[in-house]
């Protein structure tokens, strides 16, 4: 099996209402069961808002810590899920389902081996 990352790309700015994001979350959470109960899931985790980041550069011997994120952009990294899967194919058809659910962008790709 290789093993893939799913990364939710989701629009910067206040997070949706409950009743927006309640259906999602659920369904987020149903989607999570069916990975564990395939034996697909490793891991998956939600971030805290691009803001919260520290980027740190080391150049020339210095190293340089800056607040917020890495670009500036109207979307960000906002969560992730880590899977398992017998092919592309396969983390695709999880990807698809991830991103019905959210309704937001998901990114599939498969880690090196």
């Amino acid at each position: 099996m290789k093993t893939y990352l799913l990364s939710v790309y989701q629009p910067d700015g206040p997070a949706p209402a409950p009743e927006v994001l309640e259906p999602i979350m659920r369904g987020l959470a149903e989607l999570n069961q069916e990975l564990h109960d395939t034996g697909a899931f490793v891991f998956t985790a939600g971030l805290c808002p691009p803001d919260t980041a520290t980027v740190i550069r080391a150049k020339e011997g210095d190293v340089l810590l800056t607040d917020g994120p890495f670009t500036e952009g109207k979307e960000h990294l906002g969560g992730f899920t880590v899977i398992q899967a017998p092919d592309l194919d396969a983390a695709l058809r999880w990807g698809e389902r991830m991103a019905a659910i959210t309704t937001l962008p998901i990114e599939v790709r498969p880690f090196a081996s």
